[in-house]
């Protein structure tokens, strides 16, 4: 399995427009941040979580030709406004994708991108999808998918952990204010954890980079990685901070994992 991070940045990207402070400013292309995502090569499928506003860039920086799935965090518009992209993906496997996510993420992205659900009117060229409501456990591309719902501010953001054979692989948590107990068990010894560390000052729905370390810990990762980062540090001066065996993501990062 090899997973690819899209994006890196939280909701306005890094550059920020109109900023000159020296992160927005830099030469470092780890600073440069997409808005945040990730692409799976799992052992059977191709899958995408999420589709924001930079998808289109995203999916040309890295030569993404196939898409088997697309997975939805939740409904906000850093993660859903390259939704349309999708049609390209449609296009060339010649026919709908497969969309997994809440049934309340369904319902806003059905809302927003209605003529994508209509299943009476296929258009070429357009994108199409079919919807599956996800409510507990499931497998896709040979993997085992379980939902960690977790509080960000209005809405709960539907994280995921992916597992292979009993495995935890990878737990992805790209927005949330908090992770509570029962989630913490769920992903209890995982791999890679992929976790929102927003910044370092408190933040109403979003994790610190405390909080981002200390649910690391807490859940005993072998590997942790801060995402949906803000322009307030060069990825060099946030990576001296961490703590052994956790790092900063970075747009392009790709992590292997072996599955023999």
């Amino acid at each position: 399995m090899i997973v690819t991070v899209l994006g890196s940045g939280t909701s306005q990207g890094v550059p920020m427009i109109g900023c000159t402070c020296a992160v927005c400013r830099s030469d470092d292309p780890r600073d440069k941040r997409t808005r945040s995502s990730i692409y799976v090569e799992a052992p059977t499928a191709k899958l995408l979580v999420d589709t924001t506003p930079d998808m289109r860039q995203q999916a040309l920086r890295e030569g993404l030709d196939h898409l088997d799935a697309v997975i939805m965090t939740h409904p906000h518009a850093d993660h859903i406004m390259g939704f349309d992209d999708l049609r390209r993906f449609c296009d060339m496997r010649g026919g709908p994708l497969p969309l997994y996510g809440s049934a309340s993420t369904l319902e806003q992205i059905e809302r927003i991108f209605h003529y994508a659900f209509n299943p009476k009117k296929l258009v070429p060229g357009y994108v199409h999808v079919i919807p599956h409501v996800v409510e507990g456990p499931f497998q896709l591309g040979g993997l085992d998918l379980t939902p960690l719902p977790v509080p960000h501010g209005a809405v709960k953001t539907s994280g995921f952990l992916f597992a292979h054979q009993g495995r935890k692989l990878l737990a992805y948590l790209s927005d949330c204010a908090e992770v509570p107990a029962p989630i913490r068990e769920l992903i209890a010894g995982v791999e890679v954890l992929i976790i929102d560390g927003l910044r370092d000052a408190p933040h109403p729905t979003h994790l610190t980079i405390g909080g981002a370390i200390e649910v690391a810990q807490a859940v005993g990762a072998r590997r942790a990685f801060l995402t949906h980062l803000t322009h307030e540090r060069l990825h060099v001066e946030r990576q001296r901070q961490l703590p052994d065996g956790l790092d900063v993501a970075y747009d392009g990062m790709k992590l292997e994992f072996d599955l023999s």
